[in-house]
């Protein structure tokens, strides 16, 4: 009698891996789907109200910016307009560094209490420049009298200040006195800073 031999019956079932290592067929529609909103905004969408106060926000910081600029400047227009008034009184914490001191006070108060033929030279190089074109012998003569005068009284000038610069701070450098005197004696009385504080012909005080 032939013997029947059958295949599969009694071998043993393959064993089932673990879902672990299982693919499902959910997954890629899941990833998918994670990708596609990554892809997109990246974040929910806001809503009207969060938005609304986010350009609530954004118009108070540049309404406060603005604010912030208009008081800067409103400072810095106060405080220039301080230290001008301070340069013009003469007030020591506003001065630049070439008018401070008490050399340069009692220089500015000793070219102030003379009268300069320097300070007439640009107005008289004016009617000079006039009267060239209709009178040149008398524009020649006029600009040659003016330069002989100023040259006499600034060398003056320079003795009698360096004479009592000597006597009244025999113990301060006198560095720069003799420029910065020439310099202020060329400007005519209302244009000259620090402003004048003595009268032509006032006698200067001893001690500064």
């Amino acid at each position: 009698m032939p013997v029947t031999t059958t295949y599969g019956a009694d071998r043993p079932a393959r064993p089932e891996r673990p879902a672990l290592f299982r693919r499902t067929k959910s997954e890629p529609v899941t990833t998918t789907a994670t990708v596609s909103r990554e892809a997109g905004k990246g974040r929910p969408t806001p809503s009207r109200k969060e938005a609304e106060a986010a350009a609530r926000e954004r118009a108070k910081a540049g309404r406060d910016k603005k604010s912030a600029a208009k008081l800067t400047r409103e400072q810095r227009s106060k405080q220039n307009a301080k230290t001008r008034e301070g340069l013009r009184s003469g007030d020591e914490r506003y001065l630049p560094a070439r008018d401070q001191g008490k050399v340069k006070r009692f220089v500015r108060d000793f070219i102030d209490s003379r009268l300069c033929m320097a300070e007439f030279l640009l107005p008289l190089l004016i009617v000079v420049m006039v009267s060239q074109s209709f009178a040149p012998s008398f524009a020649n003569g006029l600009w040659s009298a003016t330069i002989l005068l100023v040259a006499l009284d600034t060398i003056l000038l320079v003795w009698r200040l360096k004479r009592e610069l000597k006597r009244r701070f025999p113990d301060e450098s006198h560095k720069g006195t003799t420029s910065y005197a020439l310099l202020r004696s060329l400007q005519l009385r209302f244009l000259r800073l620090p402003k004048s504080k003595v009268k032509l012909g006032q006698k200067l005080p001893e001690r500064y």
